[in-house]
């Protein structure tokens, strides 16, 4: 048997509810022959008749009883499946998925999302706490859909990656030590430091700080946590070239002094995402927010 067709249980259904051809055409915006051809092509179908037509008012049979009620039921499960794909569509609904650093998590994501929510509620961010390296990584293979990464970034084929966010480096150093108003490289390769590990951005940019001075000094310590990072410096064990978020991390912990570099230091931040074309409407929604966060 071939399967139902939603058109001709509609037509039944507003059949039994208004009680003739005519006013289920009128309804409908049919023409009446096309409202009897849907009947006769239904009970064509199930092999047994579905209405029975009386001089005033046409009543379903039993069986039509039957399809109406389960056809009520479906015509609602097919408005709301199409209307989901609508929300979706629209960017209303949906699943993103979007890799940061601890920083950006910590720091600003939840402003971020607490706008979206605002305004798009039925959107559910999926949120890793990830390097620049794997986010591009994962970018590429298809399992995130937007990343806040460092900049610059070697390009990836269909990958857009736009700067966001400017972001001054500073030298954060425990409150006991004694220490310039402003922090040189010659000062700061000559103390306890602690980096973030050396596959990071971070570590290549501080780095290069170092180098275009004539230092490489080594590290204590390595790993990629801010706050981890930020509680060793107070506890004293030593210093660290980390972003100025927009929390007053002088504020964070009276142990630690926040220093301005000589010469400055400045991270990009950037968003990364495919090409416009293949995004879904709730990334494109994610992403329209995340540009309202964008330094000009």
């Amino acid at each position: 048997m071939r399967q139902l067709n939603l058109d001709q249980l509609r037509t039944l259904i507003a059949i039994a509810d208004l009680g003739t051809f005519s006013a289920a055409a009128k309804a409908l915006h049919l023409a009446q022959p096309t409202v009897s051809l849907h009947i006769s092509e239904l009970e064509s179908r199930l092999d047994t008749p579905l209405v029975v037509r009386g001089n005033r008012r046409v009543t379903p049979t039993a069986a039509g009883a039957v399809l109406v009620e389960r056809g009520r039921k479906l015509l609602r499960d097919t408005d709301d499946a199409v209307d989901a794909v609508k929300r979706q569509t629209e960017g209303r609904t949906g699943r993103v998925r979007l890799g940061a650093s601890t920083g950006v998590v910590v720091d600003l994501l939840p402003q971020v999302l607490e706008v979206l929510g605002e305004g798009h509620a039925g959107i559910d961010v999926e949120v890793s706490i990830l390097g620049s390296y794997e986010t591009m990584a994962r970018l590429a293979a298809g399992t995130l859909d937007i990343g806040l990464v460092a900049m610059p970034q070697p390009p990836l084929r269909d990958i857009v990656v736009t700067p966001w966010r400017e972001q001054p480096m500073m030298a954060f150093v425990p409150r006991r030590w004694k220490a310039p108003k402003r922090v040189t490289p010659a000062w700061l390769a000559t103390q306890p430091l602690i980096f973030n590990d050396a596959t990071t951005h971070m570590y290549r940019l501080a780095m290069a700080w170092f180098a275009a001075a004539g230092f490489a000094p080594r590290a204590r310590i390595e790993l990629n946590y801010d706050a981890a990072i930020r509680s060793l410096v107070a506890a004293g064990y030593g210093a660290a070239l980390l972003p100025l978020h927009q929390t007053k991390d002088a504020a964070i912990d009276e142990r630690v002094q926040v220093l301005p570099l000589l010469p400055r230091l400045t991270r990009w931040q950037g968003i990364a995402h495919r090409q416009h074309a293949a995004l879904d409407g709730a990334t494109q929604s994610v992403l329209k927010v995340l540009t309202t966060f964008r330094q000009r």
